[in-house]
């Protein structure tokens, strides 16, 4: 019998400056590194060095966009045409947006890309249209209203989880409020390790796993992956990108461990959380 299944994608931005600023790996060697880790998919732009390398070591582009108006869609999508990319993570417009404009961006994103064999899905995510769950809900209403079907997303709960400066002890409950149907439909999702005040968090510490991570990821991640099995079809498949920004990014900070490193260790700790779930 067939399970659903959990594609684990690094993020190309973690690989930034690895392993020094000085000595920064090329992106084969990146794509390497990602592939000898236990990736199987590599979340980025479409350029051309980026496609060689996954090509050659046989990974998956998760593509990364922002489109800000209806003229940029098909310029924008059309990059990732033949490059063995599917799924693409679409950045929509941008915070003061207002939302019926964003919804008409988003049905040309949606209705393009699916016309040359993408699975666009839009982020929610700070600076843009989806910034505060409030927005992504609204957008995600009128889309509904006016087109009469269901907007695809991508869910990036750290973002509403410090909006709504949440706790461990009510990280699922409180962003399971935000239609927990579209993330059950989602293909695609990011898990950056995150608190109810920080977007992201050390996943390592002196003594191993950091404290925040083991709330992050049996307050979180652990539901949050429950919940999306509980109406996955056994031939399901999600993609999950560990989305760690670097040091100079804004998320990664200096006084965090290598966040490439801490990206590896999430992979296996996400991975490990899903086999137990799939098994029991």
């Amino acid at each position: 019998m067939s399970t659903p299944q959990l594609n684990l994608c690094a993020a190309e931005w973690t690989l930034m400056r690895q392993p020094s600023e000085n000595d920064e790996w090329s992106m084969d060697r990146k794509v390497k590194e990602a592939k000898e880790a236990g990736f199987v998919g590599f979340s980025a732009g479409p350029a051309p060095e980026t496609v060689e390398a996954l090509k050659t070591h046989g990974l998956t582009l998760i593509g990364m966009v922002d489109i800000g108006n209806v003229n940029e869609v098909e310029a924008k999508l059309d990059r990732f045409q033949n490059t063995g990319c599917v799924h693409v993570n679409v950045q929509l417009c941008d915070h003061d947006t207002a939302i019926p404009e964003a919804v008409e961006v988003a049905r040309a994103a949606i209705q393009y890309g699916e016309s040359i064999g993408l699975k666009p899905a839009i982020e929610w995510h700070r600076d843009t249209c989806t910034e505060t769950p409030e927005k992504g809900l609204a957008l995600i209403d009128e889309y509904k209203d006016r087109y009469c079907e269901t907007l695809p997303v991508n869910f990036d709960y750290s973002h509403p989880a410090i909006v709504k400066h949440l706790s461990p002890d009510n990280f699922w409950s409180r962003l399971s409020e935000y239609r927990v149907d579209l993330f059950q439909r989602s293909e695609l999702v990011h898990f950056r390790t995150f608190t109810g005040s920080h977007c992201q968090t050390p996943v390592t510490g002196p003594d191993g796993l950091d404290p925040q991570f083991i709330d992050w990821r049996e307050g979180f991640l652990r539901p949050a992956l429950q919940c999306w099995l509980d109406a996955a079809a056994p031939d399901a498949t999600l993609w999950a990108v560990v989305e760690l920004g670097p040091v100079g990014s804004g998320y990664g900070l200096s006084c965090f461990p290598n966040v490439w490193e801490d990206a590896i260790v999430a992979r296996k700790e996400i991975q490990t959380v899903w086999d137990e779930l799939v098994k029991a």
